[in-house]
């Protein structure tokens, strides 16, 4: 099949991880074009050279007449040049857009987290209910957000394919680097996110600074912060950063909302306990009392259930041993992308022509 994925931004996120995971296992196989929009470009570079790898300068987030309307015409004369099989939209915008620009017979739409349009935008709601029709399937990433596309009456095409991640290569010590510092804590807990409000830095840095023997990490900030507790580590935007879950003691997400994060189940491949906050498809992931918790968004909270797990080393074993097993029965990348071809092979087929 010749498979068309299209996505609004082009840096690092929980949504590119999923588009390059299909992208790099697909083009094995097939012939994969990917589009993608605004952003630092940091996804084409984990993008597998085999895919023909497209930026459209017009494609971005924000709401802008003349660029959606250059966007639309973009995408549609990728359309005509390259006639794909199946188009994968991911994204709010990539996913209104592809709608207006695509034959509807040939879409998979794919809702990254639905409470960032039901609940942060909500002013969208009404279009994604008129354009729900243009498209054969609609995913959502956890039944949390199966459930509210449902009961907002976005129900055309409906599904449930849970996010997966590789399984973890060993890697050499030597490439996870941190400061001499940040060694220097007995414990370190992580964060891979990025520093937006909406991720909460100010639960992480609040929780930092009533756990002061803790080194606390954060992964993917764009930009220097001045003002942090003593124990906070801000690394910057590294590639693959997954990795470094390798040399942690424990993974924290505190945000407003998700849908189901990627950097979590990549934490849990690695038997990480998890302590993140009670939003979107978290709890389908996270056990109570299993392999972590979930929490109000409450510094008192993530510092009470940290210490609990963390300060004894039965507790601790069991918690990350839980991580791994749900991981390899649930998520891992191949059960994702066997749920994705299984439903672009059943919509390849129904095609009209």
């Amino acid at each position: 099949m010749r498979i068309l994925q299209i996505i609004t931004k082009s840096e690092l996120g929980g949504a590119q991880s999923v588009l390059t995971t299909l992208v790099n296992s697909l083009v094995q196989n097939h012939e994969v074009i990917v589009v993608g929009g605004e952003g630092n470009g940091k996804m084409w570079e984990v993008i597998s050279d085999k895919a023909i790898k497209i930026n459209c300068p017009y494609l971005k987030r924000s709401i802008s007449i003349i660029n959606d309307i250059k966007a639309t015409f973009f995408l549609h004369k990728i359309y005509h040049q390259y006639n794909p099989d199946i188009i994968h939209l991911h994204s709010s915008k990539a996913g209104i857009l592809g709608r207006l620009a695509f034959p509807k017979c040939k879409i998979v739409y794919t809702v990254h987290g639905f409470d960032s349009i039901r609940i942060a935008f909500r002013r969208m709601l009404p279009i994604e209910k008129i354009m729900q029709t243009r498209c054969q399937a609609i995913v959502g990433v956890s039944q949390y957000d199966v459930d509210n596309l449902h009961n907002e009456g976005i129900t055309h095409g409906l599904s449930l394919i849970y996010n997966g991640v590789e399984r973890p290569k060993t890697i050499n010590k030597k490439d996870i680097v941190f400061s001499t510092e940040v060694n220097s804590y007995t414990k370190k807990i992580l964060c891979i996110a990025r520093l937006t409000q909406p991720k909460r830095p100010d639960i992480f840095m609040e929780t930092a600074s009533m756990l002061p023997n803790y080194a606390f990490i954060w992964i993917g900030n764009q930009f220097d912060v001045n003002e942090h507790p003593n124990n906070v580590f801000f690394m910057g935007n590294i590639p693959q950063a997954s990795r470094y879950c390798q040399e942690i003691d424990a993974f924290m997400l505190a945000s407003d909302y998700e849908g189901l994060p990627m950097v979590i189940l990549e934490a849990m491949s690695y038997g990480k306990p998890i302590f993140a906050s009670k939003v979107g498809g978290t709890s389908e992931i996270v056990m109570e009392g299993y392999n972590g918790y979930t929490l109000k968004n409450k510094a008192d909270l993530f510092v009470e259930k940290i210490k609990y797990v963390l300060d004894d080393p039965k507790i601790y074993n069991d918690f990350s041993q839980h991580s791994l097993m749900l991981y390899n029965q649930k998520f891992t990348a191949q059960k994702m992308i066997e749920n994705y071809y299984n439903l672009y092979r059943t919509i390849y087929e129904k095609r009209p022509f």
